[in-house]
């Protein structure tokens, strides 16, 4: 709780929550804007001048032109006409606007709780509001490195920019079980082991952030064995031990697969000693988070079949979003709070 006045709680939470599920759509919005290859088509940072989009047609002629400067158009969509523009455009100036949105929604009640509540009592939501401004910054970083000598952004800045949008999410999810959770006495799991698992997750959405930059989904499409062999027939297993593994497609796929196997036997562990202890608090949530589990490793596989088909390989990015939640979740209740 941050105050004893209910109301101001009750709107807190439905600030939270609303932010919650805006964060979202917004992961969900730049998933989609990386899948169709959208995200070069607005080469400009227009910070507010954006807000609208182009309002005839020589605003449309305007960023056409600008975007036939680039490589992306140069080297790959040379043919590509005003109108199959427009599809690409669309889902960056979302994805921009929806920015815009999360920035303002976030700061304007933030403005008023203050006024409202003591600021020493909102420093965390002060810092989530500059991860959402430094989260803009990182969207424009992350664009610059493919207008110049690339087609595609920098899969280290990609993933960059999505982790810190999850960061984001469960820093606003947190707080909201904050006012709505009370965290009551009962057998836990050190939070630490909640706290790794976590850490875990987050380690495999920067590693899927790195094969979504590098399409890496769209080879190697089988499963279990990638092609034939277990290990990459087209890669040296020292090759694995290198810096320049995470610029490699093929050994990224390969990281991202064997790291779902190690979180999967991780959670296997955790269950085991739920149950061998008889914690019987736990056993509903450690379920949950078992079948988001569960849907991520499916829709994961379903991708690298389908060659990061593009309604799959979204859902398995919507999926992570609940897993992410669901493990926010169990470290919450297996926390110890004076």
């Amino acid at each position: 709780m941050y105050t004893i006045n209910t109301r101001i709680n009750y709107l807190l939470s439905l600030w939270l929550i609303t932010m919650f599920w805006i964060v979202s759509i917004m992961i969900v919005v730049g998933g989609l804007t990386r899948l169709t290859d959208s995200g070069l088509s607005i080469t400009e940072w227009e910070l507010f001048s954006g807000f609208f989009p182009p309002l005839n047609q020589e605003d449309w002629n305007t960023y056409f032109i600008l975007y036939q400067k680039i490589p992306e158009f140069k080297l790959q969509n040379y043919d590509m006409t005003i109108d199959e523009f427009k599809v690409i455009f669309w889902w960056e100036w979302a994805h921009r606007f929806l920015g815009r949105l999360i920035g303002l929604g976030f700061l304007i009640p933030l403005l008023y709780f203050s006024f409202k509540i003591k600021i020493s009592k909102l420093l965390d939501f002060y810092l989530i509001f500059l991860l959402i401004c430094f989260q803009g910054f990182l969207g424009w970083y992350m664009v610059q490195s493919g207008l110049i000598d690339k087609v595609d952004v920098s899969h280290f800045r990609l993933s960059v920019h999505l982790i810190i949008a999850f960061l984001i999410l469960s820093l606003i999810f947190w707080n909201y079980l904050k006012i709505k959770i009370i965290v009551k006495n009962f057998s836990k799991l050190n939070s630490s082991i909640p706290f790794l698992f976590l850490i875990l997750i987050f380690l495999q959405i920067i590693i899927g952030a790195f094969v979504s930059g590098m399409d890496a989904g769209k080879i190697y499409n089988t499963w279990p064995l990638m092609g034939t062999t277990f290990f990459p027939n087209d890669n040296s297993l020292l090759n694995l031990f290198r810096l320049t593994a995470f610029s490699d497609p093929s050994l990224v796929q390969f990281m991202h697969r064997n790291l779902a196997y190690i979180i999967l036997i991780f959670y296997f562990w955790i269950i085991y000693k739920i149950y061998k202890n008889k914690m019987y608090d736990l056993y509903k949530t450690v379920k949950i988070l078992g079948l988001f589990i569960l849907l991520q490793i499916i829709f994961g596989i379903l991708t690298i079949i389908n060659g990061a088909q593009i309604y799959i390989a979204s859902m398995h990015q919507i999926s992570s979003i609940f897993l992410v939640t669901s493990c926010v979740y169990f470290l919450y209740i297996n926390m110890k709070f004076n």
